[in-house]
């Protein structure tokens, strides 16, 4: 019994190491301890956002075929890249679903995968999401390019990048919702 309680807590480490090299519980362990770290994402400064050049991108909707991404100039609009296997990406997707039930009707919002259509299906419908899901046709807008999962654009109306989010966020905030709300009524 001395020798349990002292060294349970190298004990639990163990455990806890043990679960992570499991597959089976090591996503859900990530993707609880990515929603511990989320915080609201931070708008740039105005005088160091990036514009969107073109709005000319061929994306294939997994519900509506294809689509150009210029469809949706002149709105305000969230970009987000993101695949089933990315942890801070699954954390994340709780608070971009209810973001979308409020504003989906206000702006436009894509999620960008390159994953197969079959695995993106499977995977909102085990999460209930109804989320828009669209993959590349071709390459993303030089500003909109990135090569780490999760990133999260929110554009103006004008172009402007106004958020850029690399890794886990809480984009179910009253921060980011009076952000959305702003811009949309600009």
């Amino acid at each position: 019994m001395k020798f349990l309680k002292k060294n349970l807590s190298n004990i639990l480490f163990a455990v806890f190491i043990l679960l992570l090299l499991i597959p089976q519980t090591r996503m859900p362990i990530q993707v609880f301890l990515q929603r511990l770290i989320a915080f609201s994402p931070s708008t740039i400064s105005e005088d160091k956002r990036e514009a969107v050049a073109t709005y000319d991108w061929q994306l294939n909707s997994i519900d509506d075929g294809q689509i150009n991404f210029s469809t949706s100039e002149g709105e305000v609009i969230l970009v987000n890249l993101w695949a089933t296997w990315c942890a801070p990406c699954v954390a994340e997707m709780p608070s971009l679903q209810k973001l979308y039930n409020d504003y989906g009707d206000k702006m436009a919002f894509y999620f960008i995968s390159n994953e197969i259509e079959n695995k993106l299906n499977a995977f909102l419908k085990d999460n209930q999401y109804n989320l828009p899901v669209f993959q590349p046709l071709e390459p993303a807008p030089e500003a909109l390019n990135s090569n780490a999962l999760p990133t999260t654009y929110i554009i103006d109306k004008s172009g402007n990048i106004v958020i850029k989010k690399t890794g886990v966020a809480d984009w179910n905030s009253k921060k980011t919702r009076d952000i959305l709300d702003d811009l949309i009524g600009e």
